[in-house]
């Protein structure tokens, strides 16, 4: 896999809103820098998700020097979010874990989000990535962190996998639903340059010079079936992950990554599998 190589970069500074692709990226040990630092929180302190709330695929947010992010949305005026100065934390719930965070100071924020989503939400933020939140247990180092992720630093996904599961799309009861962006999936790295599913088998990569171990293959859910430029649902890629790519009863596309090491990578770095 000689040509493997870093096909493009995604960074979402809130979690389950539409992030950015920049050329480059600083890889911090929880996750790319202002990657899902932000989060969403309903009144119970539970995280609001595109699981729930579908709607959360027409906002923008883009960041800002320092932490901040710039929120955007159909029908919204734009709003700039400063990082919360240190203050007493809240408690977040997100999955199986108990996170704390800090919530926003400007209430505009979470009145935006609320008027944007038409439900009562909260926009915190993790201030601490360093000790907030472990990998979880059975596939963490010690000291291993993450952010607002589902559960993993960075998330990688392969073009060629796309284009595979594509084509059993095509081939399938909802062909018409295809085909999918990579969007679908909301990766951090995409690689290409390899066989469909090579990734399936790799335990160790570097992308540039920033080695990654491979932590566990993704489980997906009803976010893939998700349209990201509409909000609207349908039955694939799920139907299709099914029949085709069920591993230990989940469904599965990508693989979890967590850094060995600090670093940059930059679209078109050469990706190497050590093992």
């Amino acid at each position: 896999m000689g040509n493997a190589h870093l096909h493009s970069i995604h960074v979402h500074p809130v979690k389950a809103v539409r992030g950015i692709a920049p050329r480059e990226a600083a890889v911090e040990p929880w996750g790319l820098a202002g990657d899902r630092r932000w989060v969403l929180i309903d009144d119970g302190g539970k995280v609001v998700t595109q699981r729930l709330l579908p709607r959360l695929a027409l906002v923008a947010a883009e960041p800002r020097p320092g932490g901040a992010v710039r929120l955007s949305a159909p029908g919204m005026p734009p709003l700039t979010v400063p990082v919360p100065r240190p203050s007493v934390t809240v408690p977040v719930e997100i999955f199986r874990d108990k996170v704390e965070a800090v919530e926003a100071e400007d209430e505009a924020a979470h009145a935006w989000f609320s008027s944007c989503l038409g439900t009562a939400v909260r926009l915190a933020y993790m201030d601490d990535p360093a000790t907030r939140r472990p990998v979880a247990a059975e596939y963490a180092r010690p000291g291993e962190t993450v952010s607002f992720a589902d559960g993993f630093p960075l998330l990688l996904t392969t073009t060629a996998s796309l284009d595979a599961l594509n084509s059993l799309i095509a081939q399938g009861e909802y062909a018409g639903e295809g085909p999918l962006p990579m969007n679908r999936f909301r990766p951090n790295v995409v690689v290409s340059g390899t066989p469909a599913w090579a990734e399936d088998d790799w335990s160790r990569l570097t992308i540039g010079d920033v080695p990654f171990r491979v932590a566990k293959t993704c489980g997906r859910c009803v976010v893939t079936t998700t349209d990201q430029d509409t909000g609207e649902r349908g039955r694939e890629p799920l139907y299709s992950l099914g029949r085709h790519r069920r591993l230990d009863g989940k469904l599965v596309f990508g693989q979890n990554l967590v850094p060995l090491s600090r670093g940059t990578i930059r679209v078109g770095d050469p990706v190497r599998i050590v093992e």
